[in-house]
Order: structure tokens, then C-alpha cells, then sequence
């Protein structure tokens, strides 16, 4: 009896708090590292959080991993320095800002300016640090808040500054129009691994839309679950082998893939003609909306071909948006049209160019075009289909396609040494090696690194107004010997204003408007959080690359991605 009694007694929950007591008592992290410190050490990577949240489950989980194999290390005699590191910058902190502020960061920012709005964005940074803190400490785990790393700290930012200008000196960075994943909700450009990170099943108006030519008496029909694009289309696409037949339907000849006939009408159509794909190549048609009619004289509104057709769905017919859609801008380069137009703003809204519908959000002038095309006369079938559809990871609204001009890191140029790189990894599960990460190796593409935002570090690239030539700064001493000016915070609104000329330069040099990628901050870590190369070079040469990391599956997209193109 006394013995169950005793047992009964006995509370996991105390001990745990006698053991943090023990600890805290006799300093006991402390002391393991200033016992090995003279030691070879092993280096661990943490990934840094954002400290606009609690810490959940899956924080939780990997912290156990990220405190026992330091543990086996420090018994071992290595040198395991653990530093606590937090994210700062960046959309989850503007997005917190514009919900808590009840407006977009454009308003916002006209209404505090840039210095308001990046006080706003600081002052939440680090609201849940404590309770980060407790908790972390909570399950045990070693690590160290008090040296802790911030990346919107300067030091930190002028690493980061140093690694773009590396890979600026190498020739890796360029400034391009392409076409991007938007995120509407936030304004902004978001990389190819953010953007494939959260697809949702949705229902989507299908339309079939049909298109005069203007040598026959007949039409062409597209196919498209974007209407909103149809305002901007400026050429249709077909592929040169495709068999396409020439049909009848009441009082009007249609031409549709021959795979796609029965589809639309039946078994029995009346079939007038067929041809080849190439037979329709060059064909004029009719504008669908007038509002870029003009763009005719730069090659605009003809069929062309391209092998990316295929006749699964639609028409066999692809409408083209070049603005819109990276096929379409593609195709049309290929083709020799210059023509692009891009009446939608960062915010998803039409402009005053196309005036029906200026100022409605894209996704909300879905059925109004809808409507336009068919009091014209133009709308073949309606459909609603449901499929897989890019969300924005951090705002939860759909994603559009935008031609955007935006600041690249060429990581195609570098693939085989990304390659490289992986198979020097000893990945657990081993699967991911070659499954994942090395397919996502394989289908890599130019990173897209900036972004038209206000809290982050800003891009360190200055333009002259004159001659167009830009310039890379890569430290806060490079800086003030190009100004004058000296800078003690990296932030927009200490450096936006900073110019300077040079030498035998007629014109002014400006900085760019734009912010770099958080992800390209959280990747710059294993430089930043020792301000490599400005201090600890010694610590940096010992330890790189590291010798262990623990995240989550999704960080194969991410983090472990960027650390593996910036390194």
C-alpha cells in the first residue's frame, strides 16, 4: 500500500520543473559551452521563426531533434554553438500590419509614410518573444536567446547586402520582365517555391469564346478559365500537327481540334473541312474587346503554333495573353510579336485602360466580361469546372499571373553546381535526395528576389538617372565612401534617400524602390548571423558548411533550397 501510495504521489510535471530549476541554478547550458569552447566545433543551423506567432506542434516537434543530437555532440567534446534566431521582415509581418491597420500597405504607407509604417512593422517583430521563450525552455531544450540574431538587425542586413553583391560580381543577378506569381492581397511578386505551397480545389467559370477571322466566314474558338483575361488577348495558339476540323453549328462554321468536336457537338457534326494546325497559322481575326485594337500593328491578333497545345481539354485553341500567362509570353517572343499589354495593377484591379471594368478586381469582373461577351455575341459555352488553384500561402486569396519587372538570381546557370551540392547532402530519409529536393533541383528556375514592398532589406542596387548604369553596394563602408553618408540602420527610409555621383559620370545615382525576398534573409543565415565577412571570419572558416540541420519536409522547397543556391 505504501509503495503505490508512493508512486501515486509522484508527478512527472515536478520533476521536469526541479530539473529547469537545476539547470537554471547551476547555469548548466552555460557551462557546456564554455567547457568546449576551445573545441572543434560542430555547427548547427536553426531555421529562425517569425515571432508574429506562438509556437506550434511542429516548432515543438523539431525542437526535441534540434536539443538531442547538440546534446550527443557537446558530450562528444564538440563546440555546439546554438543560437536562437528570428525572421522579421517580410510579408507574414506586413500582412499582420495591413490587417491590425485595416488598410493595404499602399494605403498605409501614404498615410504613415515609410518610416511610420516600418515603426509599425518593428513594434510587432517580437510581441510573442517571451512566450517563445518560456516555451522553448519549457520542453527542455538548450539553446541560447540572449545572442540571439534578428534580420532586420543592421549587422545582420549588411551580410545579406555582401551575399548579393557576390553573386552580383559572379554575374548571377539581372533584372528581367516576366511573368510571376502575384499575390493581389499583398502586391507583390512571390517566388516559385511560395507559390506552389498552397493549392486549393475551386470551382472556376469556363469559358468557350469564338473569334472571327477576317478572311474567311468563320471563327476561331478559345477556351479559358481565366476570362479576366480575355480583354488582353492578343493572339490564339494552335499546334502544327493538330488535326482541326472546320464545323458547322446553326448559322455559324467554327474550328475546334478534331479531338474536341464531339465534346461540343455530339457524335454527328456536320463537318465542312479539315486541316492541319499549320494551315492556320498566320490567320487574322477579330479583336474579342477594342480597348487594344491598336496593338494589330505590332503583329498582334493572328494564330501561331507551338508544341504546348494539347487537345486533353478546350478547344485545341489557346487564347494568349502574353502579360498573363509564361506560355503566352513565350510563344509571342518566339513569334516575333512584340505586343504586350497589362491593364491590371499589382493589387488585381483593371485599370483605366480597359474602362468597362476599370477598378473591379480581376477575380470579381470574371462575370461581368462574362456578360459583355455575350450580349456580343462572342460567348460559345459556359462552363463551371473544378480544379487546382494557387493560393497566396500568406493571405489565403488566389494567386494571378502577372508580367512583372523583378530582380533575378540566375539559378539556371548554376544548376550542375546545385546538383553538386546535393549529392555531397546526407539527407534522412535518404528518398529525399533524389525524389524531392533533386526533382525540385531539376526543374529550378530563376529566383525572383525582389519585392515591391516596405519592410525588409532594401535591394542594394543604385541606378543612375541619366546613363542607366547600376551599381551593387555591399556594406555600410561602401556605401559612405560612394555618399558621404554614413548609415547606422539599412532600413528604407535611412537609405532610400541616399545618392550619390561618380567621377567623370554625368547623372545621379538612385537606389531602386524594391525590397529583397525574406527567403533570400533566412538563407543568407549561415553568413549573417556571424556578420561574416565584416567579423568572427575565423569561426565562419571552421565551420562551413554545416554539419547538421532539422526542419520540417516543406522547408525542402524552402529553406534548405535557398541556403543550398546561396551557398
Amino acid at each position: 500500500m505504501s509503495d503505490s501510495s508512493e508512486n501515486s504521489a509522484f508527478s512527472f510535471v515536478e520533476m521536469e520543473h526541479q530539473i529547469l530549476n537545476l539547470w537554471e541554478e547551476t547555469d548548466a547550458f552555460e557551462q557546456s559551452l564554455e567547457k568546449t569552447k576551445g573545441k572543434k566545433p560542430f555547427i548547427f543551423y536553426d531555421g529562425p521563426p517569425f515571432a508574429t506567432g506562438l509556437p506550434h506542434h511542429g516548432h515543438l516537434v523539431a525542437s526535441t531533434i534540434k536539443d538531442i543530437v547538440p546534446r550527443y555532440w557537446t558530450m562528444k567534446g564538440r563546440y555546439v554553438m546554438r543560437r536562437f534566431g528570428w525572421d522579421c521582415h517580410g510579408l507574414p509581418i506586413e500582412h499582420e500590419i495591413d490587417k491590425q491597420l485595416g488598410m493595404s500597405a499602399q494605403d498605409a504607407v501614404a498615410k504613415l509614410g515609410v518610416a511610420g509604417y516600418n515603426d509599425e512593422c518593428r513594434a510587432i517583430v517580437q510581441r510573442y518573444v517571451k512566450e517563445w521563450r518560456h516555451t522553448v525552455t519549457r520542453i527542455g531544450r538548450w539553446i541560447d536567446f540572449d545572442d540571439d540574431y534578428k534580420t532586420m538587425d543592421t549587422w545582420y542586413m549588411e551580410s545579406v547586402w555582401w551575399v548579393f553583391k557576390k553573386l552580383w560580381e559572379k554575374g548571377l543577378i539581372y533584372q528581367g520582365v516576366k511573368v510571376v506569381p502575384l499575390s493581389t492581397a499583398l502586391g507583390t511578386p512571390l517566388a516559385n517555391f511560395e507559390a506552389t505551397s498552397n493549392y486549393q480545389d475551386v470551382q472556376d467559370p469556363a469559358v468557350t469564346v469564338l473569334l472571327k477571322l477576317k478572311e474567311e466566314n468563320a471563327h476561331l474558338a478559345i477556351w479559358t478559365t481565366t476570362p479576366w483575361t480575355l480583354p488582353s488577348n492578343l493572339a490564339v495558339c494552335v499546334g502544327r500537327n493538330i488535326d482541326y476540323q472546320l464545323v458547322q453549328d446553326g448559322d455559324r462554321r467554327i474550328y475546334l481540334a478534331k479531338e474536341r468536336v464531339a465534346h461540343y457537338l455530339g457524335d454527328n457534326p456536320e463537318v465542312i473541312k479539315e486541316v492541319k494546325g499549320s494551315e492556320l497559322v498566320g490567320r487574322a481575326y477579330e479583336p474579342i474587346f477594342p480597348y487594344f485594337a491598336d496593338q494589330v500593328k505590332l503583329g498582334a491578333f493572328v494564330v501561331v503554333s507551338d508544341d504546348y497545345v494539347t487537345t486533353d481539354s478546350g478547344t485545341g485553341l489557346v487564347h494568349q495573353a502574353p502579360a498573363f500567362g509564361e506560355d503566352d509570353n513565350r510563344v509571342l517572343k518566339a513569334h516575333g510579336i512584340e505586343a504586350l499589354v497589362c491593364p491590371v495593377s499589382l493589387t488585381g484591379e483593371f485599370t483605366d485602360e480597359v474602362p468597362d471594368f476599370a477598378g473591379q478586381h480581376v477575380k470579381e469582373a470574371d462575370k461581368d466580361i462574362i456578360a459583355a461577351l455575350k450580349s456580343a455575341g462572342n460567348l460559345y459555352k459556359q462552363e463551371v469546372i473544378q480544379h487546382s488553384y494557387p493560393y497566396c500561402y500568406r493571405s489565403n486569396t488566389p494567386l494571378i499571373y502577372r508580367a512583372i519587372p523583378s530582380w533575378y538570381v540566375r539559378v539556371t546557370s548554376i544548376k550542375d553546381k546545385l546538383l553538386e551540392a546535393n549529392a555531397q547532402i546526407n539527407w534522412v530519409p535518404d528518398h529525399i535526395k533524389d525524389g524531392r529536393f533533386g526533382n525540385w533541383l531539376d526543374g529550378a528556375i530563376d529566383w525572383a528576389v525582389s519585392r515591391n514592398r516596405v519592410w525588409g532589406t532594401p535591394l542594394p542596387i543604385w541606378i543612375n538617372d541619366v546613363t542607366g548604369t547600376a551599381l551593387c553596394v555591399g556594406s555600410v563602408e561602401e556605401l559612405e565612401r560612394l555618399s558621404g553618408v554614413q548609415v547606422t540602420d539599412l532600413h528604407r527610409e535611412h537609405v532610400d534617400a541616399v545618392t550619390f555621383s561618380v567621377e567623370g559620370e554625368e547623372g545621379t545615382y538612385q537606389r531602386v524602390e524594391e525590397v529583397l525576398d525574406c527567403w533570400f534573409e533566412s538563407g543568407s543565415m549561415p553568413y549573417a548571423q556571424l556578420h561574416y565577412p565584416f567579423e568572427n571570419a575565423d569561426v565562419f572558416a571552421a565551420g562551413f558548411p554545416a554539419e547538421f540541420i532539422a526542419e520540417g519536409l516543406d522547408q525542402t522547397r524552402g529553406w534548405f533550397y535557398t541556403l543550398t543556391v546561396l551557398g
